[in-house]
């Protein structure tokens, strides 16, 4: 009977240091970097932009993901990805989004929003320009976000 006890010990005690050494399938590394989101969706080649960074940081702590600005200077172009850092692999509603200063015009977000298991993006012409960017994740019934939401990286 000890030595039954002692193996189903043993093996509760390997079990739990694999699942604390290898992690959880349902909580996967994202592939994807935020140049190959926005190459993937639009391609060419995507650089982050100064101060085109913002994590994104649930109420209760919990890391959902981040968002970035990224410029395309052959094309003139912004794109704005929300990588998935939480629950990345499995679908669930985020949002990257864009707002583009143009003399003249309403200035109005642009979103990419939807039920996606990496990354959502956005990209909008921005050469010559000032722009907004935000992104965000639904979590514990609240979306949840972050972004700049004053003018800048006017490039």
């Amino acid at each position: 009977m000890r030595t039954l006890a002692r193996r189903l010990s043993t093996s509760v005690l390997a079990v739990a240091v694999a699942v604390t050494t290898f992690g959880s399938p349902a909580h996967a590394a994202n592939p994807y970097t935020p140049a190959e989101a926005c190459n993937a969706d639009f391609g060419g080649s995507w650089t982050q932009v100064s101060d085109g960074h913002r994590s994104i940081i649930a109420d209760d702590g919990t890391d959902l993901g981040d968002v970035y600005l990224m410029y395309n200077s052959a094309t003139g172009y912004n794109c704005v990805t929300m990588i998935k850092v939480r629950a990345a692999g499995t679908a669930t509603q985020i949002k990257a989004s864009i707002k583009v200063d143009v003399e003249g015009t309403t200035r109005v977000w642009v979103s990419d929003s939807g039920s996606y298991k990496y990354y959502a993006a956005v990209q909008r012409y921005a050469r010559d320009m000032c722009v907004q960017y935000a992104g965000s994740a639904l979590y514990g019934g609240y979306w949840q976000g972050n972004g700049r939401y004053t003018w800048g990286n006017c490039i």
